[in-house]
């Protein structure tokens, strides 16, 4: 196989519990068993909550980071493709900076409701899954990822998909790094493929290829209710597998993989599981 599988099994990113859970539940969807998995478990940590604390879990983020950065690293070493299964999305710290660390110049396409780009100065819930994108291209470069001394991914080559729920300050972060911001209204008036080409396109321009981050929150929660932060008015399953396959047909520039977010303890009859088994299961399949 060209690919491992990491079971990112952290929660501590997010407020509410569950998404822990959700690697082991997606991974026994795994057809191929010729294919690796490895897992990367939290600390048996109390997690905080509250709104006074703007760093919750601080601590406890960067000791599971740390572990997962290894593990993706050695991945990476064997010249396979790691796909990381969150686990909350700030698992994506440690993914997408090994994957920078091997690569040295990628770009990064976010498939989010949410932008993911709040500081520790303009964070309202002190959450840190609101913040990966904005660590992993430097705009926020306190504390979050002291085990990678490597490159960054450049703005210019970062790309989010699917936004529709971004706080006010967030929005203006956005704005002064220059990302690149597709909605769900530009994918309802382009199309799916359109937009995702696109991205594509941003993301790989004078880079060595891209990391791709897969939020299944992007999809409406009506269609897909098992994930922490749901947001309304979101793209259908039917767009969700468009963008999949239009990143696939660029396989040869996809140098790692995450889906994260799946909230068993938030599903409704499987429904949002069974999404996220047929994108594992078309991702594991292109690279066999």
């Amino acid at each position: 196989m060209k690919l491992d599988i990491i079971e990112a099994g952290s929660d501590l990113g997010v407020n509410v519990e569950g998404a822990e859970k959700g690697p082991r539940v997606i991974t026994q969807s795994i057809k191929d068993d010729k294919i690796a998995i490895y897992k990367v478990k939290k600390n048996n940590v109390k997690k905080e909550y509250g709104v006074s604390n703007k760093k919750k879990n601080l601590k406890a983020v960067n000791e599971f980071n740390s572990k997962l950065y290894v593990q993706v690293t050695k991945t990476l070493e064997k010249g396979k493709i790691p796909v990381t299964i969150g686990g909350d999305h700030s698992i994506a710290i440690a993914s997408a900076l090994a994957s920078i660390n091997k690569y040295n110049n990628l770009g990064i396409i976010w498939f989010d409701a949410h932008g993911d780009f709040n500081t520790f100065d303009t964070t309202i819930t002190g959450n840190i899954h609101g913040l990966p994108l904005a660590v992993i291209t430097g705009y926020e470069k306190r504390e979050l990822a002291d085990f990678h001394k490597g490159n960054i991914y450049p703005f210019e080559n970062a790309v989010i998909v699917g936004a529709r729920d971004l706080d006010e300050l967030e929005v203006e972060n956005l704005k002064d790094a220059g990302v690149t911001v597709f909605t769900t209204d530009d994918v309802r008036m382009h199309g799916a493929k359109a937009i995702t080409q696109k991205a594509i396109d941003i993301a790989c321009k004078g880079t060595n290829g891209m990391h791709i981050s897969f939020d299944l929150d992007m999809i409406d929660p009506i269609i897909a209710p098992g994930v922490s932060v749901p947001a309304i008015d979101g793209v259908t399953e039917l767009q969700a597998y468009e963008m999949v396959n239009t990143v696939l047909e660029n396989k040869d520039k996809i140098k790692s993989f995450d889906i994260v977010e799946y909230n068993p303890d938030r599903d409704i009859d499987n429904k949002t599981k069974k999404i996220a088994d047929n994108v594992l299961n078309r991702v594991c399949k292109e690279f066999e």
